[in-house]
This record gives structure tokens, C-alpha cells and sequence, in this order.
């Protein structure tokens, strides 16, 4: 850990090979540049990222992530790269070998999806610098829901019966009220999360207790999963003033 006055912030880009919806995703050209090039773009222009690197399982992955400038400390073992693996199992694994083998352990860490590349210019000191004025144990990103939660229900083993998702105290049925007078919610995304890392090795939480909240409108609000999602989030960089290869 840093003795400067300055803290050690270390970006992680977890990108692991496997990807069903848009095979490969990770490495396909947006704009002309890998899909995770524009995740290590964002970190290396950060005034607070102190460090960059890239955790996956693919060799691929690997060599672009270093021609755009990332550090590859280590392969992530495959048992942290499947399907159901948790974000926490991925960074927990990433602090732990960066601690035996470096003897380095970061103030904060920031993760950047690499599915997530629409993000305006400066956002992560801005929220770095939110989350720190805030005392929070993490930041994450939010924008306006698309679909109220008030509306959504649960149904049983069955499906015989449907209970709501969601009560108000002073609402007996808030499902069946128009959708104006229920309270606003907000949708979490991918562009970016700040976690400081006690959070990770002694709370076992990626979040902590006090989250702090920085809303970002839903131009930029894009997680690619599909060819579709892929296609606005190169039309969103285009048009918005976003990180951007010129």
C-alpha cells in the first residue's frame, strides 16, 4: 500500500473467454478497436487510477489486453471464470494473488466491465472523488428504471398463485396504482463500480454498507449482451461525448 498521500487505486477489467450471447464478445471491434480496449482506455486516462489491469482466462484476451496497455499479473484459474462465477470469487482472487506475489494491496479498487463501454470523459475521478467526499465503502452506477418494481410479481412452485414483488406501507396495492404516484427506482449497470478493498477481504461484500449513487442518464446506460446492444452502445460512442479512440 501506497505511503504517499495519494491512494492506490487499482482498476480491474474482469473479462473471462466464455460467452454465449455474443461469442467472443470481449475482443470484437467497436468502432475499429477490441470491445475491451475501451475499458483500459478509461482506466490509463484516469488521474486516480494508479494501476491497470485485466483478469481472464482467455489468451486472447490476454495479448489485446496488453497491446492496449493493461498489466496481466496472472491467468485467472478456470474455476473463477464460469458461468456462475461471482464478481467477489473473481476479485477476491485477484487481491489475494496480487498480495502473495507482489506484497501489493490497493486503498480502492475500481471495476470496469469491459461490457460496459459507454462512458462519458472523466467519470471515474468524478465518482471517485464522489464516493471519497461521501465517506462511502463503494460507488455504483445507476439510471432511471425502465420498469417500475411495484408491478412486478412472484409466482409460487406451481404457479397457481402471484404474490407482489414488492409492499408500500401506505399503499395496500400499489399494483394496481398508476404508475406516477409510485416511488421512483433506479436500474444498477456496468459502467463502472469503486469498492474500497477492505470491503472485499474483510466484509466478503463487493459493496460494503454505504453505497453512494452517481446517476448517469440512459444514453450512456448500455450493457452488451446481444448483437443488438452491441450495435447502440457504437452508435451511443459516436454521438456522445464519451471515451473514445479519436
Amino acid at each position: 500500500m501506497t505511503n504517499s498521500n495519494k491512494p492506490e487505486v487499482l482498476a480491474i477489467i474482469p473479462a473471462r473467454g466464455g460467452s454465449k450471447g455474443l461469442p467472443r464478445k470481449n475482443v470484437l471491434p467497436l468502432l475499429g478497436h477490441p470491445l475491451i480496449a475501451y475499458s483500459i482506455k478509461a482506466a490509463l486516462e484516469s488521474s486516480v487510477v494508479t494501476r491497470t489491469i485485466v483478469s481472464t482466462d482467455d489468451s486472447e484476451i490476454a495479448d489485446v489486453s496488453k497491446k492496449y496497455g493493461a498489466e496481466l499479473p496472472f491467468i485467472r484459474p478456470a474455476e473463477f471464470a464460469q458461468d456462475l462465477s461471482t464478481d467477489l470469487e473473481v476479485f477476491k482472487h485477484a487481491i489475494q494473488w496480487l498480495k502473495e506475489n507482489e506484497n501489493y494491496v490497493p486503498d480502492y479498487i475500481v471495476q470496469l466491465r469491459p461490457t460496459s463501454p459507454v462512458r462519458p470523459k472523466g467519470i471515474i475521478d468524478t465518482c471517485f472523488n464522489k464516493m471519497k467526499d461521501n465517506q462511502g465503502d463503494s460507488l455504483r452506477i445507476l439510471t432511471d428504471s425502465p420498469l417500475t418494481p411495484y408491478k412486478m410479481w412472484q409466482l409460487n412452485e406451481d404457479g397457481t398463485e402471484m404474490k407482489p414483488l414488492l409492499y408500500l406501507e401506505d399503499n395496500k396495492e400499489p399494483y394496481n396504482s398508476p404508475r406516477q404516484i409510485l416511488p421512483k427506482t433506479y436500474w444498477q449497470i456496468g459502467t463502472l463500480d469503486i469498492i474500497k478493498t477492505s470491503c472485499i477481504t474483510e466484509l466478503n461484500s463487493m459493496s460494503g454498507k454505504t453505497i453512494i449513487p452517481y446517476y448517469i442518464t440512459p444514453d450512456y446506460a448500455i450493457d452488451i449482451d446481444d448483437i443488438g446492444s452491441f450495435e447502440k452502445a457504437a452508435q451511443a460512442i459516436e454521438t456522445n461525448e464519451c471515451i473514445r479512440f479519436s
